[in-house]
């Protein structure tokens, strides 16, 4: 039989797998969090799309404003700009965080089978990890709020009042 000499169903030995157990165990969480970016990036990915079409329509209508219209066009669009940049260095930012969970992961991997002691290594990336996050999402909660003052300046437009 089979399970007499201590083997997996494909020959792998029972002891080399009950070894990788906690290293799968610990590259679930980097994992989750791989996911969870990922979903992050897509919203802020629709977000730049839709700041790029609003800035791009804007521009064909340039053309045709005067005056005061053509102010709050040029002021529209300037905003628009300030945040596809910093939706881009969010997205950057995010997509990093991604890439050092990936690279964690490996070395949590590389650690068990090599028996390296890559443990401060390890914990860097998870550092360096949380950081390029949570500077994304300070970036992503000041696209939030650029987009509120672009908001502003269609309803002054609209208006022809300043509000606060």
């Amino acid at each position: 039989m089979r399970g007499d000499n201590n083997e997996g169903e494909k020959g792998i030995p029972m002891n080399q797998i009950q070894q990788i157990i906690p290293q799968l165990r610990d590259a679930v969480g980097p994992v989750i969090l791989i996911s969870g970016v990922g979903l992050l990036l897509l919203t802020m990915t629709n977000r730049l799309g839709r700041a790029i079409d609003r800035a791009r329509m804007l521009k064909n209508e340039l053309s045709v404003r005067t005056g005061h219209e053509r102010e709050q066009t040029i002021a529209q669009v300037t905003v628009l700009f300030r945040r596809a940049r910093i939706i881009r260095l969010s997205i950057t930012l995010a997509a990093s965080s991604a890439a050092l969970a990936a690279v964690m992961i490996m070395g949590l991997f590389i650690n068990s089978l090599l028996d390296s002691r890559l443990e401060i290594l390890i914990a860097l990336l998870f550092i360096a990890c949380m950081c390029c996050l949570i500077a994304s999402l300070v970036a992503f909660i000041c696209d939030i709020n650029l987009s509120l003052h672009a908001v502003k300046l269609e309803l002054e437009a609209i208006t022809k009042a300043p509000l606060e």
